[in-house]
């Protein structure tokens, strides 16, 4: 895609897009540095908000058909998705918590809970055999129709907290609880083939879950779902008096996540997908700028960009390294400045404005923190949410690689130098910019980064893109342009891997982070954000090390009653419940 030529379009009155070619998409070298990927914010294509979008559009029904679990939290429940299109059967293994062999890491060997997400209905043979298969783990294997399986633990003092409260017969603290803000927090959401569940890219065309991560996050709003009736029936095993979670505190709650070093693979890994999400909010926000000059539009960013400034003011997370939440909130009450002054009068610094929602983010880019920025840009999507509904039917894409064997040598060359012009600007020669190599754990089956000095001779998992295409092209250059890739590459097979990596993706503009991963620079935290917050639409993610992160899914999403009796669309950004 040419983004200095592209014309990006925008819903009309009947929904149709119309084209303004005065407002562009932001180019690679802007968007795809690490300092940037790891400040994008939530938006309306971000999967969870999809997810749930749809969900609340389309009435989905959660009910609970069984409960066999004791007051020690052992046995099974089963929960039953109604979609309209089909249902979805979620098999929970609920056990005793015990701290031999719990870790919140593959390797572990207990856990709270393990799930299945099934295409219902099941059978018992089903509910029996995931209750077998599941525990053994990689040793397991998944029922016919199985799409995810999912493991979680308890909080600790969240939930204990939470129990001991209602079993008093009052509601739990809302500080204690806002230190997590969760009651479980999942440890894994394994899927797409693996265990023998079913692939993603086998899904039918109309499939409710054909999207990506979306079976992965059905499972994590049903990890929430259980967590509150295991709390409200421990509640009630210790006290037939026993208080059921408030709704209003039920909402606030999400489900705790933790990722660490593998989603640089699961970037390197899936550029198109990448891509496809990228250039998707990308002209969502294109889209939301060139809305005309309406009351009704101000106002309802005006709402969003309020409940925004109470979240970050009201939240009690500690952050490492990035940016304080009231630092952010500050930051977007200057916006509103700018915003009321929209909705007061129609005019920006007292100016009429073409577009005035891109008057408005112009306005303000480079005057206020970028995090403080794109939470405003994430905002604007959701003023075109059919167009980002429309979007996110890209999103299920084909990462195959292939070769154009009859390319020759010099077009070749043309798109190394067009598309990767940021690998030649890296430093690769100097012993810090080839510092770390990645590996797999022996002992933890998880992804690492250490030295390379104190490693030895390791196999580098890591996908080294400038390198490569600086060998590239070194050898390319060494040739006839007229040569073909497919002689070429009768000379030089090991290249094959970069050459279809650059051939297929030629003209997907988001698809690779312009990062060195083996240098001393690097901060691998920056893309695990970038997936957490960007694409899956966690909040409040903590770094760890500069490796990890800890964020919350769902906080402020629909109970299930309220899925179905109806519910507002803009559950997310929820302020703590008042005591």
């Amino acid at each position: 895609m040419n983004l200095a030529s592209a014309r990006v379009s925008r819903p009309g009155s009947d929904g149709a897009p119309s084209a303004i070619p005065q407002l562009r998409m932001r180019p690679p070298e802007v968007l795809m540095t690490p300092a940037r990927l790891s400040v994008l914010q939530p938006s309306r294509v971000s999967v969870t908000r999809l997810l749930m979008a749809k969900a609340i559009r389309e009435r989905w029904s959660v009910n609970r058909l069984r409960w066999n679990i004791d007051d020690r939290a052992r046995g099974t429940a089963l929960y039953r998705i109604e979609t309209g299109a089909m249902p979805f059967d979620f098999v929970v293994h609920s056990f005793e918590p015990k701290q031999e062999g719990r870790i919140g890491r593959i390797i572990g060997r207990a856990w709270d809970m393990m799930a299945a997400l099934i295409e219902g209905p099941v059978s018992e043979v089903d509910i029996a055999t995931t209750g077998v298969e599941m525990p053994k783990l990689y040793a397991g294997r998944a029922t016919p129709g199985t799409l995810v399986w999912a493991r979680s633990n308890r909080s600790g003092r969240a939930f204990n907290h939470t129990v001991e409260a209602l079993s008093q017969g009052r509601q739990p603290d809302v500080p204690t609880l806002a230190d997590a803000c969760y009651l479980m927090r999942n440890t894994g959401l394994d899927g797409n083939g693996t265990f023998g569940t079913r692939s993603f890219r086998s899904l039918e065309s109309d499939h409710p879950l054909r999207r990506p991560l979306d079976a992965q996050m059905l499972c994590a709003y049903m990890m929430r779902v259980f967590s509150v009736d295991l709390v409200n029936h421990l509640a009630r095993c210790r006290s037939p008096q026993a208080a059921e979670l408030a709704p209003e505190i039920e909402r606030f709650l999400g489900v705790g996540n933790g990722s660490a070093l593998g989603l640089n693979f699961y970037v390197n890994n899936h550029p198109k997908m990448v891509h496809a999400f990228l250039s998707a909010r990308e002209k969502a926000i294109i889209g939301a700028k060139s809305l005309p000059a309406r009351a009704e539009t101000f106002h309802r960013l005006l709402s969003l960009i309020d409940k925004a400034i109470v979240f970050r003011r009201e939240d009690r997370m500690v952050y490492e390294r990035f940016v304080d939440s009231r630092l952010i909130a500050t930051e977007l009450t200057k916006i509103r400045t700018g915003l009321q002054e929209l909705c007061d009068s129609g005019t920006l610094d007292g100016a009429q404005h073409a577009f005035p929602l891109a008057a408005l983010c112009d306005k303000y880019e480079g005057q206020v923190h970028d995090e403080a920025h794109e939470t405003l840009l994430g905002l604007t999507t959701h003023l075109v949410p059919s167009l980002c509904d429309a979007l996110a039917e890209s999103f299920a894409v084909d990462e195959e690689y292939g070769c154009e064997p009859n390319m020759s040598l010099g077009h070749l060359r043309d798109l190394l130098h067009g598309e990767y012009a940021w690998a030649f600007k890296i430093d690769l020669a100097s012993e810090g910019s080839r510092k770390y190599v990645w590996y797999k754990s022996v002992s933890a089956e998880e992804p690492r980064r250490g030295a390379r000095e104190e490693l030895g001779d390791v196999h580098n998992l890591a996908l080294d893109l400038p390198r490569l295409v600086v060998t590239l092209d070194a050898e390319l250059a060494a040739r006839s342009p007229m040569m073909t890739t497919a002689r070429f590459l009768a000379e030089k097979p090991e290249l094959r891997s970069i050459v279809a990596r650059v051939q297929t993706l030629s003209g997907y503009d988001y698809h690779s982070p312009h990062i060195n991963m083996m240098g001393e620079e690097f901060v691998p935290s920056d893309i695990t954000r970038f997936i957490n917050i960007c694409i899956h639409g966690l909040d409040k993610p903590q770094d760890y090390l500069h490796r990890s992160l800890r964020g919350v899914i769902y906080q402020g999403a629909p109970t299930r009653d309220d899925l179905r009796n109806g519910t507002d669309p803009d559950w997310f950004l929820p302020a703590e419940p008042k005591q």
